[in-house]
């Protein structure tokens, strides 16, 4: 049963990214900066870390289908989210091996892993021509502000979510 709870919690973030900008304050939205919930990415960088063992890729799967789910209900292009949640959680993935895992380096875990799928978002995006914005714009206008709102929402989300994790991760290690 521990094993439905992830998929479940992911697939309800999924939902609520739509309406993320929606309970936002309108003074945030009202200004000239484009924040982009990455909610289902953050929760992933957490079950990489807190969940996985060394030998599983369970937070890697989850990142390819929840990705899937994201190009098939938010965009018009399928794999782009699926082909950079999946790279940018096995980057994390690897990443968490070489620090502790405390709220500091999940932050830089999470950035690291952030910056790079917003990125390879973006590129593919304009390689394929569908964004004409300037790089520079780009990053004052949609990376920063993007990485920050969901630093916020990883901070928000944090000891729920490790407690959790963790109790599951033990949970199903004493079943086996």
């Amino acid at each position: 049963m521990t094993r439905i709870y992830i998929p479940l919690i992911l697939f309800s973030f999924l939902v609520l990214e739509g309406v993320a900008l929606e309970l936002l304050p309108h003074s945030l939205v009202n200004q000239k900066l484009d924040i982009v919930p990455h909610w289902i990415f953050m929760l992933l960088v957490l079950v990489a870390i807190f969940y996985d063992r060394e030998h599983t890729h369970i937070s890697i799967i989850y990142a390819a289908v929840f990705g899937l789910l994201i190009d098939v209900v938010y965009t018009g292009i399928l794999g782009v989210y699926m082909f950079t949640y999946a790279g940018a959680i096995f980057i994390v993935k690897g990443l968490s091996r070489i620090l502790q895992s405390n709220l500091l380096s999940i932050i830089l875990f999470s950035s690291i892993g952030l910056i790079i799928a917003d990125i390879s978002i973006q590129l593919i995006y304009f390689v394929i021509g569908l964004v004409h914005i300037e790089w520079k714009v780009y990053f004052m206008v949609r990376l920063l502000p993007t990485i920050l709102a969901n630093i916020i929402f990883l901070i928000i989300c944090y000891p729920f979510m490790v407690r959790g994790l963790t109790n599951w991760k033990n949970r199903i290690h004493e079943d086996l």
